[in-house]
């Protein structure tokens, strides 16, 4: 809604709706999660990508929540390879404790190179998907996929037998995935405390 697509989240208007996935919403949320893990740091890096319609506003939720519990937001902005390279680079030269890297499908389809330089520059990373944690990143807290692809064949469904897509409210996720990976804490020198474990949906030894 935010960025045009859709009128209101109830009634959408036009012929559009689909499935949210709080990509933005979730910044203090995600937020909390890398203090909990690391209660000392005080400098948070933030990767977007400066293209991306929604980074301002996952920019601003971080920095609102970071504002809160005392601690600076470091952001960095990254189009290319290249400046993936240079963003890690800025924010080891700022000494940044962690990283949250922002919602964007170009992270996604970049994620072995941002897991590698993670774990070089011994940066502590929470990713927007569960596929970087399975490719190796350390944490990742998004919205369960698994449900959003159900809900994409309902609608399907629904719109097939004629109802009109303007109609249908978007949907919003009600269930929200927690992932880990204990390798990769390892190699950083972290370890993660049991209400980690606990907690987790998907823990990858």
């Amino acid at each position: 809604m935010k960025i045009g697509l859709v009128a209101s989240l109830n009634r959408p208007g036009g012929n559009a709706t689909g499935i949210g996935n709080l990509g933005v919403e979730l910044a203090a949320r995600r937020l909390g999660l890398l203090r909990e893990l690391l209660p000392g740091a005080a400098l948070f890096g933030a990767l977007v990508n400066p293209d991306n319609p929604i980074s301002e506003t996952f920019v601003k939720e971080l920095r609102t929540a970071a504002s809160t519990i005392g601690r600076q937001i470091e952001v960095v902005t990254a189009r290319t390879n290249a400046e993936i390279d240079a963003a890690y680079a800025a924010l080891v030269k700022k000494s940044a404790d962690a990283l949250l890297v922002g919602p964007d499908p170009m992270f996604i389809t970049r994620r072995v190179q941002l897991i590698t330089l993670a774990v070089r520059h011994t940066l502590p990373a929470l990713y927007h998907r569960r596929e970087l944690v399975e490719a190796g990143g350390l944490m990742s807290y998004a919205a369960d996929l698994r449900y959003e692809y159900r809900q994409m064949g309902v609608y399907v469904g629904r719109i097939l037998k004629g109802d009109k897509p303007g109609d249908l409210p978007v949907v919003q996720p009600v269930k929200f995935d927690l992932a880990i990976n204990l390798k990769t804490a390892k190699a950083l020198g972290i370890e993660f405390p049991p209400s980690f474990r606990l907690r987790a949906d998907e823990v990858i030894e």
